[in-house]
């Protein structure tokens, strides 16, 4: 069997993607993206691929998130809201890179597993939550900055409405399987698209402010 890439692989891969932020990089070179897999796809760990992890979703590629991350311009002291917390990969990355992260996520037992997963690699300023993350999670807000990991024709009114003046929200906006990631800021006039960061394919956004299933 021939042996996974190792992380330094898919640091090549993420930087031959156009990642250029070196805080970004080194998140991607020190998590383990095996730890948040599941056990019958750690051999493709790490590949810069989506991953199933049941319930119809997949994991963020690896480089795409590296990509919305790098779009919000973390510094260190970002209280973040990330909505669709998967396996916990991303979350990992975001959690060297800010000061804390509440991430919400549909799923209740795949919010458990990435409560395992974080806890087993020490991640400690991580705050999980289930539940309708198109709603956000309001009594944590407000938030200097919010991704979101699921395809919606616009941003829900309450992730708009819990980002701080001057904060920045990564979303790929589309009706799911076919957006462009755009990069708004919260400005005195409200929320302002930015730029097109990237196209992408995501799963539909679920929930009161999203796609009603």
């Amino acid at each position: 069997m021939t042996a996974a890439p190792r992380p330094e692989g898919l640091v090549r891969l993420v930087r031959a993607a156009g990642i250029r932020d070196e805080r970004v990089i080194e998140a991607v070179r020190t998590t383990p993206r095996a730890e948040f897999v599941p056990a019958d796809q750690v051999e493709r760990a790490y590949d810069d691929v989506p991953l199933p992890i049941g319930h119809g979703q997949v994991t963020t590629q690896p480089s795409l998130s590296a990509r919305m991350i790098e779009g919000l311009r973390l510094e260190g002291r970002e209280h973040v809201l990330e909505v669709g917390t998967g396996l916990g990969f991303q979350t990992a990355l975001l959690a060297r890179l800010c000061a804390d992260v509440v991430t919400i996520e549909w799923w209740p037992d795949l919010s458990r597993q990435a409560r395992r997963n974080l806890a087993r690699l020490g991640v400690t300023n991580v705050e999980p939550c289930v539940g309708d993350g198109s709603g956000g999670v309001p009594e944590r807000a407000p938030y200097d900055a919010v991704i979101v990991s699921a395809a919606h024709p616009e941003v829900p009114a309450p992730l708009a409405g819990q980002l701080r003046p001057g904060g920045r929200l990564v979303q790929p906006i589309g009706p799911g399987g076919r957006e462009d990631v755009v990069l708004f800021e919260r400005t005195a006039a409200g929320l302002e698209r930015r730029r097109i960061l990237i196209p992408a394919c995501f799963v539909r956004l679920r929930g009161r402010y999203g796609f009603r299933h």
